[in-house]
């Protein structure tokens, strides 16, 4: 069996895609990605990976080939001797074709 490869296109406007693409990830981790032609974004949990790919498209004028996404539960942590909670996050690996970049160090 085959994948389809043009999946259902997605049509969002210019506001939810400048929410979606939040802001990059810098850590040691997701820098190594950049070597692998990927980027990190946090992105809303309610973000999908067709809307993140057309996001980062259109943004940034890339290709992209595959996004990965991962939901990360916020830790439980102590706020002035009280317990609390940080808040859930989602995070978006986006693997762009060869020769494509993005700075992620300057602004859109």
């Amino acid at each position: 069996m085959t994948r389809a490869t043009n999946a259902k296109q997605v049509k969002i406007d210019r506001a939810r895609m400048l929410d979606i693409i939040r802001r990059p990830v810098i850590t040691e981790k997701s820098t190594r990605g950049s070597e692998h032609n990927q980027v990190t974004f946090r992105v809303p949990l309610d973000a999908s990976k067709p809307e993140i790919k057309v996001a980062v498209e259109t943004l940034f004028s890339v290709k992209v080939t595959a996004v990965n996404t991962v939901r990360l539960a916020g830790k439980v942590k102590r706020f002035k001797g009280r317990p609390g909670q940080r808040s859930d996050f989602k995070k978006a690996m986006v693997t762009l074709e060869s020769g494509q970049t993005i700075d992620v160090t300057t602004g859109i």
